[in-house]
């Protein structure tokens, strides 16, 4: 056991976040494997679009849990492979409305049979003794109700 994995729950974010870099390479290479030419980052766009048709920036940002500059970082990188298109909006000229551009939409009709087994291969690694993706919900709703850094403040100051 290296120590970060000794280190329990002072490293959290740090075995998230490979766990996460780890899905992400992987999920790479099963779109190659596919021949899909796609990179796992722009999922939640892509994704949300699929579903939503539709959408502001700020929409988008507030769907996918991002910072409007993340998303906005995301979308140009979608518009520039020609995968979303963006137009104003008629009632109000500042926004930008986004949504798949048909090369988009023949993307998706792609990935499905990706993600059927791409979804059952992840529920099988989530599906653990301690059923991850219902820790993942539990830890972000009481982040929702209160932040890290509130917690850390709270204690601190009573201490």
């Amino acid at each position: 056991m290296n120590v970060i994995n000794e280190s329990g729950t002072l490293a959290l974010s740090t075995r998230l976040q490979r766990l996460s870099e780890q899905l992400r390479k992987d999920g790479a290479l099963v779109y190659k494997e596919f021949g899909i030419n796609f990179e796992p980052k722009w999922f939640p766009v892509i994704f949300t679009l699929h579903h939503k048709n539709t959408l502001s920036v700020v929409e988008i940002a507030n769907e996918i849990g991002y910072t409007h500059p993340s998303t906005i970082s995301l979308l140009k990188e979608l518009e520039k492979q020609q995968m979303i298109i963006s137009k104003k909006d008629k009632t109000d000229e500042r926004k930008r409305l986004i949504e798949l551009s048909p090369k988009g939409i023949e993307l998706i009709e792609k990935m499905k049979p990706a993600w059927e087994i791409i979804s059952k291969v992840l529920e099988e690694i989530a599906d653990n003794e301690n059923h991850l993706l219902k820790a993942i919900n539990e830890a972000e709703e009481k982040i929702a109700k209160q932040s890290f850094l509130q917690r850390v403040v709270e204690l601190k100051s009573s201490q």
